[in-house]
């Protein structure tokens, strides 16, 4: 049975599918169109009652639901592509920097700024929520900036946590937040990988590519 990968193109699902082309894996991809409402149609919601994405079904057709369930996983389960350390505090510094990408920058930063009516249905409160936001963007991203001071990716060689880092980075970079120092170096090296040009070519983003 082939992987079966749940995705929207531009939104979390970004980080999963570029881990899924770098490590060259052969998966089916299902797009899931969010503004549509697929996720909360009875035939995803049986795969993923969640109604969240990424998704990915294994080849037993068991669903992992959650990014970070997602890329340890893959990281686990091909350890020759070492996409994760092998020691204590290498394996920390990505749980920190998978925390501070997705639950911080992502679930609390973003998520007011993308979808801002769930913080409040006044359209007159929006943009206060979303200037919020965006202060919570930048706070996240000042804590991610220290520990890539010195180091090309997130423990010095590329893994999940740098996918987790870029799709942050690369909505921080289409709504125009600025990225610290270190956090824009490591965004525009993640962008020059063959890999990535491939999943944001795949994604609709060649044009983008194209002015780069």
């Amino acid at each position: 049975m082939t992987l079966k990968f749940y995705m929207t193109p531009g939104s979390c699902s970004t980080g999963i599918h570029i881990l899924l082309e770098e490590l060259e894996l052969v998966f089916e991809a299902h797009i899931v169109n969010l503004l549509a409402g697929d996720h909360l149609k009875p035939a995803y919601l049986a795969i993923n009652p969640r109604a969240t994405i990424p998704s990915l079904v294994l080849d037993d057709g068991s669903a992992l639901t959650d990014f970070q369930a997602i890329a340890w996983w893959l990281g686990r389960s091909y350890p020759r592509r070492q996409l994760l350390p092998e020691d204590a505090a290498g394996l920390a510094r990505v749980q920190e920097v998978l925390d501070l990408a997705g639950r911080e920058i992502h679930g609390q930063g973003f998520t007011r700024i993308f979808t801002t009516d769930r913080y409040a249905a006044d359209p007159a409160e929006h943009a206060a929520i979303q200037a919020h936001g965006r202060e919570l963007v930048a706070q996240g991203f000042a804590a991610v900036e220290p520990l890539l001071a010195g180091r090309d990716y997130v423990t010095g060689r590329f893994g999940i946590a740098d996918c987790a880092l870029f799709y942050v980075e690369f909505w921080a970079d289409r709504i125009g937040v600025p990225l610290p120092e270190h956090c824009q170096a490591h965004y525009r090296r993640l962008l020059k990988r063959p890999a990535v040009r491939q999943v944001l070519a795949e994604e609709g983003y060649g044009a983008m590519l194209r002015n780069m």
